[in-house]
C-alpha cells in the first residue's frame, strides 16, 4: 500500500504542482504575443530577461559531486528561478499581464521557495511545502522548456517600427480561508511578520474573497463584508498563499 512516503524513513512525496494559472496565463501570453496583441514594455521585456537568465543557467560543473550535491544544486536552480519572478512581481514595474504570468510561474514552483535552504529566522516568510516533504524535483525540471520558451518570447525585443501595446489582464476572484501575514526585513537575517485584521471586524481567519485586477489587490472580509486595499501586502505574500485556480 502506498503510504505517500517513498519508503520507510523517506521524506514524504510532494502533491502534484499547481499549474493551473500557470497553463492560462501561459496560454494566452503565447497567443497575444503571436498574434501580435502583445508588444512587452520595456518593463515587462527587463523582468522576463532576468527571468530567463534563471531558467537557462546550466548546473554547476562539480568534479566527483556526490548524488545530494546534485540535487541541491537542480533545487537550487529551481529557487533561483522563483525568487526571480516574486522579485519582479513585488517590485510592482510590470504591466498587469506581465504580473499575471509572473504570480502564475512563481505559484507553480512555490515548492521552491523554502528549497533547498530554509531561512533560519522563525520570523521570516515560508511557503510551499511542509517540514519533511520532499520537493518534487523532476516534475519542476520538467516546466524549464515550456518557461524557457514563455519568456524566451516577452524577452524579445519589439518588431522595429512598433511600439509597446500591452493587453489588458482580467481580474481574477480567489477565495482563501486562511490568514495573511505582511513581512518585513529591518536587517540581515532579522525578519518581522504581522497578521492582516480586517478592517471591519479584526478578523484574521477570514474566510476571505481576494479581488486583483494586478494593480490593486483587495481582500473582501467573507465575514462581515468590509473590503480593503490598504492591506499592505506584496503581490506574492498573497498569491503563493491562494488556491490553485
Amino acid at each position: 500500500m502506498d503510504n505517500g512516503c517513498e519508503d520507510q524513513g523517506a521524506p514524504f512525496r510532494a502533491p502534484p504542482l499547481a499549474t493551473v494559472a500557470l497553463e492560462r496565463e501561459g496560454t494566452r501570453a503565447r497567443r497575444l504575443l503571436a498574434a501580435g496583441e502583445w508588444r512587452p514594455e520595456p518593463a515587462d521585456a527587463r523582468a522576463a530577461g532576468a527571468v530567463l537568465h534563471r531558467l537557462t543557467a546550466p548546473l554547476p560543473t562539480r568534479r566527483g559531486a556526490s548524488a545530494r550535491t546534485v540535487a541541491t544544486d537542480r533545487d537550487r536552480r529551481l529557487h533561483r528561478i522563483l525568487r526571480s519572478a516574486v522579485h519582479h512581481l513585488d517590485a510592482g514595474a510590470v504591466t498587469p499581464a506581465a504580473a499575471a504570468v509572473l504570480a502564475a510561474t512563481a505559484r507553480a514552483l512555490v515548492p521552491w521557495h523554502s528549497v533547498p535552504n530554509p531561512p533560519p529566522a522563525a520570523a521570516a516568510p515560508r511557503f510551499g511545502l511542509a517540514p519533511g516533504v520532499a520537493a518534487p524535483t523532476a516534475a519542476g525540471e520538467a516546466l524549464l522548456p515550456v518557461l524557457t520558451a514563455l519568456f524566451t518570447d516577452l524577452a524579445a525585443p519589439v518588431p522595429a517600427g512598433s511600439g509597446p501595446l500591452t493587453p489588458p489582464a482580467a481580474t481574477r476572484e480567489v477565495p482563501h480561508a486562511g490568514r495573511f501575514r505582511r513581512y518585513g526585513k529591518p536587517g540581515y537575517g532579522v525578519w518581522t511578520a504581522e497578521t492582516v485584521r480586517c478592517a471591519g471586524c479584526g478578523g484574521k481567519d477570514g474566510p476571505w474573497t481576494v479581488s486583483c485586477d494586478w494593480r490593486r489587490t483587495t481582500l473582501h472580509c467573507d465575514a462581515c463584508g468590509a473590503a480593503t486595499t490598504d492591506h499592505g501586502l506584496a503581490p506574492s505574500e498573497v498569491w503563493l498563499l491562494l488556491p490553485d485556480v
